[in-house]
């Protein structure tokens, strides 16, 4: 067995920094100002970890330096690498290039974000891709759950296959607060049902006065003297809106006796306003995937979670049926995190009622 590896080393780097993307050389320094790392290529080695443990013969073929070799390595792999010399940062058209490279292989893992799945989709690959989540927001269908569930994924692929989404937005119009995603095309992927993300679909109709329930519900249990993280999202906004706060949509923001101290802040702020206090998060379930965190929210960091005495997480009824059962997906990057997040939670679905939801590690083996 042949699997190719790309990896986009700069994916991912602007979400802890609370840029809300990592498109661009200006965003990438002010992510790095921000004290960001990146963190693709330990993802892409986590897959590759993966891959080997359950195919210790399948060979890892890759392009030269931080586009997969490293990464391959860092796995356990002794990769074989194709006659390409990426760029020094690489671009899109590297990405591109490196898939054209790697035709002859039986499926290729990419690392990367949405804006990497446009790349692979621009290249016309040959055969079935999937990717390694490791950008700022995933929203195509494209991705496996977490890393190790794409490295199974290659591992097991016996040549079924299915189409998924490919769907992009505007990172600036994200910044500003328009979220209008756009589908660009399909990739054909292995037919892995629990290994892979599926694509983000949009908030539910549900009548205001249900997102106005769960966020007078949440208020009412709010304690003098506690730091409040409100992730990302129109639920948890309403909460923000219900103390007299407009806050933001896709950002972080923190409240403590009622008042914000911290509006879109990065993890960096975040670590700095809770520092000392007790501390409690609020995070909103991503439709049709079921993330609670890993997903656009990664300044809620394993740092800052290792302060967090109390996790809330909110979801409209509908938008819980429509997960078909499927339990709720931490992706924080650390899996002893992921662990510690796993169990049970009382998911505030309304004013004074709530619902028991497991959440489970994004990086067990099945999360079906």
């Amino acid at each position: 067995m042949r699997i190719g590896l790309i990896v986009n080393p700069v994916a991912g780097l602007g979400g802890a920094a609370g840029l809300k993307g990592s498109d661009g050389t200006e965003v990438q320094r002010e992510a790095l100002a921000r004290g960001a790392t990146a963190r693709a290529g330990e993802r892409a080695a986590a897959a590759v970890r993966a891959l080997l443990a359950a195919r210790p013969d399948a060979t890892v073929v890759t392009v030269p330096g931080a586009m997969g070799e490293t990464a391959a390595r860092a796995g356990g792999a002794e990769p074989e690498l194709a006659a390409f010399a990426p760029g020094e940062p690489s671009s899109a058209g590297d990405t591109r290039a490196a898939v054209r490279a790697l035709a002859a292989v039986d499926v290729m893992l990419f690392a990367g974000g949405d804006g990497t799945a446009r790349d692979v989709l621009d290249a016309e690959p040959g055969g079935p891709v999937l990717g390694i989540p490791a950008g700022v927001k995933v929203y195509s269908g494209c991705f496996a759950v977490g890393p190790a569930a794409a490295g199974l994924a290659a591992a097991e692929f016996a040549g079924n296959t299915t189409e998924a989404e490919v769907v992009d937005l505007d990172e600036q119009a994200y910044r500003e607060g328009r979220v209008s995603p756009r589908l660009y095309g399909t990739l054909t992927v292995p037919a892995a049902r629990v290994r892979l993300s599926g694509r983000k679909t949009g908030s539910t109709t549900a009548a205001p006065a249900t997102v106005e329930g769960i966020a007078r519900e949440v208020v009412a249990r709010m304690r003098p003297g506690v730091r409040y993280i409100l992730g990302p999202g129109s639920t948890t906004r309403a909460v923000g809106r219900a103390l007299g706060s407009e806050g933001t949509l896709l950002g972080v923001d923190v409240i403590a006796d009622g008042v914000p101290i911290g509006i879109d802040v990065s993890e960096r702020a975040l670590l700095d306003l809770v520092d000392g206090h007790e501390v409690a998060a609020v995070v909103s379930v991503i439709g049709g995937q079921g993330f609670v965190l890993g997903r656009g929210n990664q300044q809620i960091s394993p740092r800052v979670l290792a302060r967090v005495r109390e996790l809330t997480v909110l979801a409209t009824r509908e938008k819980l049926a429509a997960l078909g059962g499927r339990p709720l997906l931490a992706d924080t990057g650390d899996p002893a995190t992921d662990a510690r997040l796993g169990g049970y939670v009382r998911v505030v679905t309304g004013y004074r009622e709530s619902v028991p939801y497991r959440i489970v590690p994004a990086s067990e083996e099945s999360v079906g």
